[in-house]
């Protein structure tokens, strides 16, 4: 359903580190970097594809209010190294891992801010 998604940074380097540590317990690793953007996902041609890069206007990088970009993990422990990596990795906690049933019985999720002030989740949606 989605091709890509694309969250603005301040600072692509950083953002990359980040992205790098965060993404990688999800199996998802850089596919592209470029002036001003680093790209994820699960192959060089795979979609859905996740992006940060500096504004296209040249304005400063601002989080959306509201805005939430969630990715799916195989399993609770993946949620877990997600949310472990963020906070080792300059994010803030927005919400530990654990279950959140008032979306479904197995939802189990973690909730950051990457160090622009983005938020970030990560769920999985089988049973234990």
């Amino acid at each position: 359903m989605l091709s890509h998604v694309t969250l603005g940074t301040d600072d692509v380097a950083r953002a990359g580190r980040f992205y790098d540590a965060v993404l990688a317990p999800l199996g998802l690793g850089r596919i592209e970097s470029l002036e001003g953007a680093i790209g994820y996902a699960r192959g060089a041609e795979a979609t859905p594809q996740f992006w940060i890069m500096r504004p296209f206007d040249g304005g400063a990088a601002r989080a959306g209010n509201g805005v939430t970009i969630a990715f799916e993990a195989a399993d609770r422990a993946a949620v877990e190294a997600f949310h472990a990596a963020a906070l080792a990795a300059g994010g803030r906690c927005e919400g530990p891992p654990g279950l959140r049933p008032h979306y479904h019985p197995d939802y189990y999720g973690a909730y950051a801010r990457d160090p622009d002030g983005n938020k970030i989740a990560c769920a999985c949606h089988r049973p234990a």
